[in-house]
């Protein structure tokens, strides 16, 4: 029983990363085509970031009116739910349970591909624009570069993810809408936290939506086309197998 268990555990994870290889491949293609357009457009945007940064401005003294120590408390908690302290375990969890427990291999590679793709996005966008954080954050200066908001790329590929999980695999209507409702009241918290919390000018955050929103929608149509064509494949094989003498 133990040979039998551990020969299918291998034949399952040949087949992941088999669509693993596959996949990066194609994703690969897609993250230089999109950081191309988007490089482009960084010499179109950034004449006006000074404008930008007036406005920024307008929405922190909006802001400064609903500060207080409960929200403050509120608002952080809601920043560590986007933090790689906390998306790392999460997405790692959620591929080796997908993965192994409900037998799911392509929702594991969805959600490694999109989480590297995120984190290789972001880092490029930054090293392209290069823009300062907040020079009076409320709480603690934070290491790094302010445009776009990691956060907002990142709760938008990830939990918006998990908004598209929840969609194929949760049968009940009124479930399946609190937990997408939820999920979405999620991912914009996160991104106001990092406004409230003055480490990230409003056009971080805005920009991040955008980029984290185009991202997923990209990756999902690349991966869902690639599912299919390898379902097929597998279709074909068995066939042959099942014909040759």
């Amino acid at each position: 029983m133990f040979f039998v268990t551990v020969c299918y555990m291998t034949q399952r994870e040949k087949r992941f990363w088999s669509g693993a290889g596959v996949v990066t491949s194609k994703m690969l293609g897609a993250m230089a085509v999109f950081t191309g357009v988007v490089a482009g457009l960084v010499f179109l945007i950034r004449p006006g970031m000074r404008r930008h940064k007036r406005i920024d401005l307008k929405v922190f003294e909006m802001v400064n009116s609903f500060t207080n120590q409960r929200n403050t408390a509120i608002m952080s908690g809601f920043t560590q739910l986007g933090k790689h302290k906390f998306l790392v375990p999460a997405n790692l969890s959620l591929i080796f349970y997908f993965l192994f427990i409900r037998k799911h291999t392509w929702f594991s590679i969805r959600i490694a591909t999109l989480a590297l793709s995120s984190l290789g996005l972001m880092l490029v966008l930054k090293h392209l624009f290069k823009r300062k954080r907040p020079r009076v954050p409320l709480l603690q200066a934070v290491k790094g570069l302010s445009f776009p908001s990691g956060h907002a790329i990142y709760a938008v590929t990830f939990y918006g993810l998990l908004v598209y999980i929840s969609s194929q695999t949760i049968k009940d209507k009124f479930l399946k809408a609190s937990v997408i409702t939820c999920l979405l009241i999620l991912i914009q918290f996160i991104g106001f936290s990092r406004i409230y919390l003055r480490v990230h000018y409003p056009s971080d955050v805005a920009a991040g939506y955008i980029i984290g929103i185009v991202w997923l929608v990209i990756a999902l149509g690349i991966l869902k086309r690639i599912e299919e064509k390898n379902k097929i494949e597998a279709r074909s094989h068995a066939r042959l197998l099942v014909i040759s003498p």
